[in-house]
């Protein structure tokens, strides 16, 4: 296989999922999901690409008219000594201007969230965050959730043993 034309990346295929947020989906109604930019420092890309993170608890904040992940763990990267990142630091969020709006609009005037979903590497290699809208989810809500999920697996159970 001849190598890339000169200036051209040559592709990873696909994307890499980093961290995932499971626990969202059950403490929240997720409904405006968007991929998102981070902007990082090298140690802090080179410790994605060991597959080193966390964002469970995590979620994302407006400061002034910029949106930034807050509380995200990317770990210090090993080979970094004396430069490496700060480990929870505030990261910006790199989001079209409309988009940033729509997402400030709905904080202030809904009282929503913005919780981030998926921490992954796209094709390119470069790390992307999934981002949603979020609406926190009353106990009774999470009961009906956890009973929905209950009885799929029974069918399903059930379905495996009637064949």
């Amino acid at each position: 296989m001849a190598p890339p034309p000169r200036g051209e990346k040559k592709k990873t295929g696909q994307a890499k999922t980093i961290a995932e947020n499971r626990r969202a989906r059950f403490d929240y109604f997720l409904e405006d999901n968007v991929e998102a930019g981070i902007q990082l420092l090298g140690t802090e890309i080179k410790a994605l690409r060991d597959g080193r993170a966390n964002i469970a608890e995590s979620y994302a904040a407006v400061e002034g008219r910029e949106i930034v992940l807050i509380n995200a763990d990317i770990p210090p990267y090993k080979q970094a000594n004396r430069f490496n990142h700060e480990p929870r630091r505030p990261r910006k969020l790199l989001l079209h201007r409309k988009q940033i709006d729509r997402f400030i609009g709905a904080v202030q005037k809904d009282g929503q969230t913005i919780i981030p979903v998926r921490l992954y590497l796209n094709e390119d290699g470069k790390a992307k965050l999934e981002i949603a809208l979020a609406k926190g989810k009353k106990l009774h809500d999470k009961r009906e959730a956890s009973a929905e999920r209950d009885w799929q697996r029974d069918k399903a159970r059930l379905m495996k043993e009637h064949r």
